[in-house]
């Protein structure tokens, strides 16, 4: 398959005015540390400013669908690879800073010092795990041990296995858990998710440390790693906070999560490949994934919703990824963040999303007249 064909060129992707929106990401971390200082209603700030301010951006200044060059030297690219490498340190000492102050700050109630912390879950899971996801698919080593830092800091370091091993190949099987099924509200996916893709994380790196004759306890085992990384953020945590520290941070961990599984839901809701026989299915097209072009929402999210060519080309850079149009990928009515508002509520996430899946079934596989086996993940594992 070709890049997609530009609808216009960005040639100077170097350029500050070209970079600094992808820098506005950045802005979370004052506003959480205001809504600490100053709690009451300032507690709202990077929740409203996150959620809905982008939405009415998006709104205001619609679509981006400029292309730029893929082939773009990576000497063009290193502000951007700047923002999400210098992201790390900021979270680190963001969030630990605040599990310290906030757990003895005598100004903030209990339900005040929680609503802080479900802001900060805002920060690392919307900024934090969208940078982890950027840097865990680099090739340098250093970008991926910061990607896991990130995830470590949100105990869901086995999220870089299940993405990289399960979801990338198997995505629109039945053995990607992570691919939402026609009519499967958000209710029924979350905990579903919760459940098998630690199990499916764990069986791929066993698996593949089987195929080298080595047991899953060997060394090599990123688990290990993932382990050892939780166990310092938890005792860091502790150690800063006491239990009320440490409840907190378990707090934050647990509203990034369930964003990062409302994203995943929305990315690929009802789109499966086709299956051939014998286990067999299509390759990975920018049909199976859902695209958006809305612009400020992908400057807060670095082009994740993109989300059709990243499945193209995996290791591409956040800056180069390419929107596709209509008659090659399914295109979402809104970004990400009234699409994952409207997935906690079913009945809205139906109303609007069923009928443009049964459009993308009718534009793409009209030869299909039973969807049943699809709708239920039934048909046969893939090889």
């Amino acid at each position: 398959m070709s890049d997609a064909t530009p609808v216009s060129s960005t040639p100077d992707l170097a350029r500050l005015t070209a970079v600094a929106p992808f820098a506005l990401s950045l802005m979370l971390i004052p506003m959480v540390w205001v809504a600490a200082l100053w709690g009451g209603w300032w507690i709202a700030l990077p929740i409203v400013s996150t959620w809905y301010l982008f939405s009415i951006l998006d709104a205001a200044l619609g679509l981006n669908q400029d292309n730029a060059d893929p082939q773009t030297p990576d000497d063009q690219l290193r502000l951007y690879k700047a923002i999400t490498a210098g992201w790390v340190p900021l979270q680190v000492l963001s969030l630990f800073g605040l599990v310290w102050y906030v757990s003895g700050a005598a100004h903030l109630s209990g339900w005040e010092k929680a609503g802080v912390f479900f802001g900060v879950g805002v920060m690392t899971g919307t900024v934090g795990i969208t940078y982890a996801h950027e840097l865990m698919h680099q090739r340098n080593r250093l970008e991926r041990r910061l990607g896991d830092l990130l995830m470590a800091m949100v105990l869901y370091s086995h999220f870089r296995s299940e993405h990289m091993l399960v979801h990338h190949r198997y995505v629109g099987t039945p053995r990607d858990p992570v691919s939402a099924r026609y009519n499967e509200g958000f209710h029924r996916y979350y905990p579903r998710v919760l459940r098998q893709c630690l199990v499916s994380a764990f069986r791929a790196e066993a698996a593949m440390l089987a195929r080298k004759s080595l047991p899953w306890w060997h060394r090599s085992n990123p688990f290990w790693t993932y382990w050892a990384l939780q166990a310092a953020a938890l005792a860091l945590a502790a150690t800063l906070g006491g239990w009320t520290g440490l409840g907190l941070f378990a707090l934050q961990a647990g509203v990034a999560v369930w964003q990062l599984e409302l994203v995943n839901y929305v990315e690929h809701y009802g789109l499966t490949r086709k299956h051939l026989g014998e286990g067999k299915y299509e390759h990975v097209l920018p049909r199976h994934s859902w695209n958006a072009s809305h612009r400020a929402s992908n400057w807060l999210l670095i082009n994740l919703q993109r989300h059709s060519d990243h499945h193209y080309k995996p290791d591409r850079r956040f800056p180069l990824l390419q929107t596709y149009p209509e008659d090659e990928a399914p295109q979402l009515p809104y970004g990400y963040p009234v699409m994952t508002m409207a997935a906690m509520v079913p009945p809205i996430w139906r109303r609007v999303m069923n009928p443009r899946v049964r459009a993308w079934r009718r534009r793409f596989y009209p030869e299909i007249t039973d969807w049943t086996p699809y709708n239920t993940a039934a048909t046969p594992l893939p090889r």
